[in-house]
């Protein structure tokens, strides 16, 4: 999953980034209010991590305009812990508060919570003549409807949602049933075999690829077996 931390303290931000990545989440970074609103509102994240206090646009003017938008799961961290200050926060749309400073320990459960809560932020997603709709649970191709299970949904919005990026059987048996992965299951295994039958058999390209040792990727192409 893809979380965009909005942080102007380079030292907290570069603590949280590596964190964040070393969980397997894809991140980006930005330091100004103005650049993180304008990210939020147009890429497909699945959480936003926002500091209050900004360059640009303080965090509440970058809430305030993200929920005009979307209901992308937003964390807000911030070293002022008045309760007005917190109570505003939540007014404004924020799904949890973190008072600097704080553990990382802290953030990624509060981090994961969000993302068990929103499993699909967005509710719809584009590629290769695929078309997915989080609201109505549809998925289709090439026109044609594809009925999925609720984890097989999951997975393969997981898959879509990062295109293009080797996603390791480890951050899948995470994000899709929330378990620490196992060497010795092929849980992972079995629902991809399903779900290429579903959405790979019946044509003839095919877009749920493995990297050999890595994990899985969509988009399939020549570096990947199907």
């Amino acid at each position: 999953m893809k979380i965009l931390l909005i942080e102007d303290n380079q030292k907290t931000s570069d603590w949280v980034s590596q964190g964040l990545t070393e969980a397997g989440y894809v991140v980006d970074t930005v330091s100004d209010g103005r650049d993180g609103l304008r990210l939020a509102l147009h890429e497909p994240y699945s959480l936003i991590i926002l500091d209050i206090m900004l360059p640009g646009l303080d965090g509440w003017q970058v809430l305030k305009a993200i929920r005009t938008a979307h209901q992308t799961p937003v964390i807000c961290l911030t070293a002022r812990d008045a309760v007005e200050d917190r109570v505003k926060g939540l007014e404004l749309g924020a799904n949890d508060y973190l008072v600097k400073p704080f553990s990382f320990a802290e953030l990624l459960a509060r981090v994961r919570a969000q993302l068990r809560n929103n499993p699909v932020a967005h509710t719809h997603l584009k590629s290769n003549g695929l078309e997915m709709d989080s609201v109505k649970q549809s998925v289709s191709r090439d026109g044609k409807t594809i009925v999925l299970t609720r984890k097989e949904f999951l997975l393969l919005w997981l898959l879509v949602s990062r295109a293009g990026e080797i996603i390791p059987r480890a951050v899948i048996a995470s994000e899709v049933w929330g378990i620490n992965f196992d060497s010795e299951t092929n849980t992972v295994d079995v629902a991809i075999r399903r779900l290429r039958a579903k959405v790979d058999d019946p044509f003839t390209t095919k877009l749920i690829g493995t990297v050999r040792g890595m994990g899985y990727r969509f988009g399939a192409d020549e570096n990947s077996e199907t």
